[in-house]
C-alpha cells in the first residue's frame, strides 16, 4: 500500500461539509426556536453580561449539540440525519418546557442572574442531550 495522495484524503470532504453544514443549520433554528419560546432576550441579557443567561443558553446549546453529534455519528445518511435532528431539537424544547413548568419563576430568575437557575437549566439541557445521544445509538 502506497502513501496517499491529496484526493484520498479529500474523499470525504464533500460528505463532512454536508454534515457540517446541515448541523449549522439545524442548531441555528434550535437557537432561533429557543430563543423565541424564552420570556427573555437571551442575547440582550448576555450583551449586558448576565451570566446566569449565558450559562443557561450555553448548556442548552451543548445538550443540543451532543444530540446532533450522536445523530451524525449513528444516521444512515443526510436524510435521517436531519430527522434524528429534529427529534434532538423537540427534545431539548420540551427539556425548557418542562423546566418552566415545573419552576414557574425561572426564567426571571435568569433574568436577575440567579446562577442556580442557569446552572439547573444548562444541567437539565446537557442531561437531556447526553440521554438523547445515547438513546440515539439503537
Amino acid at each position: 500500500m502506497g502513501p496517499y495522495t491529496l484526493t484520498d484524503q479529500l474523499t470525504g470532504l464533500g460528505l463532512f461539509l454536508s454534515y457540517f453544514l446541515l448541523a449549522s443549520v439545524l442548531t441555528a433554528v434550535y437557537l432561533r426556536i429557543y430563543t423565541w419560546m424564552t420570556p427573555h432576550n437571551e442575547l440582550k441579557l448576555i450583551r449586558s453580561g448576565v451570566t446566569a443567561a449565558s450559562v443557561a443558553l450555553g448548556g442548552s446549546l451543548i445538550g443540543f449539540c451532543l444530540a446532533l453529534a450522536s445523530a451524525i455519528t449513528n444516521s444512515v445518511g443526510l436524510i435521517d440525519y436531519v430527522i434524528w435532528g429534529v427529534v434532538a431539537l423537540i427534545i431539548q424544547v420540551g427539556v425548557y418546557k418542562g423546566l418552566h413548568l415545573a419552576i414557574a419563576d425561572v426564567g426571571k430568575r435568569l433574568e436577575a442572574g440567579d446562577m442556580a437557575a442557569g446552572i439547573l437549566v444548562a444541567s437539565a439541557s446537557v442531561a437531556a442531550g447526553m440521554l438523547n445521544a445515547a438513546c440515539m445509538t439503537y
